[in-house]
């Protein structure tokens, strides 16, 4: 069999193990295959990249398909509250989803006996030990109890030696018996922050050691924000059953208190459907607008809006919230008399920590704010405005609305962050090898929904040593939301946005907010538009030379590109574009000799070359020396007061030679 034969049938088996979804293992048997086959050189060195590239692809297409798992057990569990009925039905399938998700061995959940003064547990699942199951643990007991009491989520890869915990001989012989090692524990908060109340916490164990990801515990921690809505739900209804028995004479009273549940019973239902449908956090803030007859926005932890403004039947209109116009606003503004920037966001951000703390939404600047929270973490805030009235179910309509915003946004995010991760891999091989597979690169472009062959800007970002770390993940948040795509090279970070902006334009605000979303300057160039492998990494060359003169330049957190540097443009540029910046230099002169037959340029080129001196120059002229001084005057008004400074002196020459020299 010939050797591409050969290679060919090898890479053929590599991609019929993705399709049948193989082990790992399996994947490295096709090179050592290979070699025994007498595949050697470069043949062999191709079947080795081609199985890693290939495990790759396994790793993001199993990354996928855990997150759709995920996707469809909370959206089941939204559903199962949108039709509520048997609160301890839903409790159990909240519960054996936890199960499922995490793929532990057992997973429960605890609710406090306000009589007994401790707490019990109410489901388990998994669970095959009696002993464990009637356990009851006293406040600041064991791990759950110590959730209970701080309201933070906990989790021990083994709890048996973890002395974090208090341990009783009943918590610890109930453990033993189930034979549980590492445990993860959240709390049932209504409201969030230090305001929040605890009404029992969630559980996901297993019986050998595990150290649980900061991933699995925010997913828990959604979890345990819907079981808390289901039971403060159930609650709900109880009391309201109970008062209409109790209060008979209030009829009226009860009538609007039904009615107000029951309105906020089809705003869930109508919340829960839209997420099961696939909508997204604009379409909450459209779907809670016309609800709550206001105008709705959806800022990031950054106050930054994520979402256009979604006006109401009874909204302010074209009196957004925080400052966005109803259209495509840009990113950071928030003021609302039409100047906006960092210090509108960073109050925008003060009224959400102020949200989480009182586990409330907040009146700020006349409109509503609620924070939207994963487990303790702030994912950003909703902004409510035209609605001052707002009371308490519809108040209470609010907050509720903002856990719906957080699954959307949990979920969005962990999608975006497996597809660059993805986008990583390509932009990391086009620019080590844009000639090796141009064709191969543009395809897999395409696969990703990114079209290598249009043109994009390219931009290179690079920041301190210290906070390095934050600046790929403040790409990421950057770029959120639209068809962009960054990745790590040579301790910076590359990005490719999307828009239509002039590189220098592009550069500058993305380094106004990556300064912001990191804490610390980012300095940022830009090159482009490019189209093509070969052209994208020779554009991303230049923005790297580019971002190297800014900072030589000492422009440190400031944005720019070639084109914007004067002199020193034509020198990091691709094209070296001589006559460009010959025509940028002196362009109002050349135009105003060829317009009026005077000689503007050659005695600028005559006073430079006598260094300074005007009686020499009128004699290099020919000319009267008043002759001289007026015609730089009127080099002065057409080039500006400054025109003789070092900096703009030291580019006139520059560009008075480069003329001469293309002139011959």
């Amino acid at each position: 069999m010939p050797k591409n034969t050969s290679v060919a049938a090898h890479l053929r088996r590599l991609l019929d193990l993705l399709a049948s979804g193989a082990p790992a293992e399996d994947f490295g048997t096709v090179a050592t295959e290979a070699r025994r086959g007498g595949v050697d050189g470069d043949d062999l060195a191709e079947i080795e990249q081609a199985t890693q590239a290939a495990l790759r692809v396994r790793g993001a297409l199993r990354q996928h398909q855990r997150r759709e798992a995920e996707l469809t057990a909370l959206f089941d569990t939204a559903g199962d509250l949108a039709a509520l009925r048997d609160l301890d039905a839903v409790l159990r399938s909240i519960v054996r989803r936890a199960r499922m998700l995490l793929g532990t061995d057992t997973a429960y959940l605890t609710l406090p006996d306000e009589e007994a003064g401790d707490t019990f547990m109410r489901v388990t699942d998994g669970s095959v030990s009696e002993l464990f199951q009637n356990l009851r643990l006293q406040l600041g007991e064991g791990l759950g109890g110590l959730v209970a009491q701080t309201a933070r989520p906990y989790a021990t890869p083994d709890y048996r030696t973890d002395k974090r915990f208090h341990h009783t001989h009943s918590i610890d012989a109930g453990v033993l018996d189930e034979g549980l090692v590492a445990i993860l524990g959240v709390p049932l908060l209504l409201g969030s922050g230090s305001g929040g109340k605890v009404i029992g916490a969630l559980f996901a164990a297993d019986r050998t050691p595990r150290t649980f990801s900061p991933d699995e515990v925010a997913l828990l921690c959604s979890l345990a924000n819907h079981a808390a809505i289901a039971i403060d739900t159930a609650k709900a209804m109880t009391d309201a059953r109970v008062a209409l028995a109790e209060l008979a004479e209030a009829n009226a009273v009860i009538r609007e208190r039904s009615a107000a549940m029951q309105r906020a019973e089809e705003s869930h239902d109508r919340l829960s459907d839209l997420v099961l449908r696939g909508g997204d956090v604009a379409d909450v803030a459209a779907a809670v607008a016309d609800l709550l007859e206001g105008d709705v926005t959806v800022f990031d932890a950054g106050g930054w809006p994520l979402t256009p403004t979604a006006h109401g039947a009874g909204g302010a209109g074209g009196s957004a919230p925080a400052g966005t116009s109803g259209t495509d606003a840009p990113k950071g503004f928030v003021g609302t008399d039409g100047t906006g920037g960092t210090d509108d966001a960073a109050a925008l951000v003060r009224a959400a920590e102020e949200s989480r703390a009182t586990a409330h939404a907040v009146v700020h600047d006349g409109r509503w704010v609620c924070a939207v929270l994963a487990g303790q973490e702030m994912l950003g805030s909703l902004v409510l405005s035209g609605r001052p009235d707002l009371d308490g179910p519809d108040r209470r309509l609010f907050e509720r609305s903002s856990v719906v915003t957080s699954l959307l946004l949990l979920l969005r995010r962990s999608v975006a962050e497996a597809e660059n991760r993805v986008r990583g891999d390509l932009i990391t091989d086009l620019l080590t090898a844009p000639d090796r597979d141009p064709a191969g690169l543009v395809a897999r472009g395409r696969n990703l929904g990114i079209d290598l062959n249009r043109p994009h800007l390219v931009l290179v970002a690079s920041t301190d040593a210290d906070v390095r770390d934050r600046l790929a993940g403040a790409a990421v948040q950057y770029l959120f939301g639209g068809d962009g795509v960054s990745a790590e090279h040579a301790g910076t970070v590359m990005l490719v946005p999307d828009g239509g902006a002039t590189p220098g334009d592009a550069a500058g605000a993305a380094a106004e907010q990556l300064t912001h979303l990191v804490g610390a300057p980012v300095t940022v160039a830009g090159a482009g538009p490019a189209a093509g492998p070969r052209a994208l990494a020779d554009a991303h060359a230049e923005a790297a030379r580019c971002l190297q003169a800014l900072t030589v330049l000492g422009r440190r957190g400031a944005g720019g590109s070639a084109g914007e540097l004067g002199f020193l443009g034509v020198l990091l540029g691709e094209d070296h574009d001589v006559e460009g910046f010959v025509r940028a230099t002196l362009g109002p002169l050349l135009e105003y000799d060829d317009r009026r037959g005077t000689q503007l340029v050659r005695t600028l080129g005559a006073y430079f070359g006598c260094g300074g001196s005007l009686t020499r120059a009128k004699e290099e002229l020919h000319v009267h020396i008043n002759t001289v001084v007026q015609r730089l005057d009127r080099v002065q008004a057409l080039l500006g007061p400054d025109w003789n400074s070092p900096e703009n002196a030291l580019e006139l020459q520059l560009a008075l030679r480069l003329r001469l020299l293309s002139r011959g």
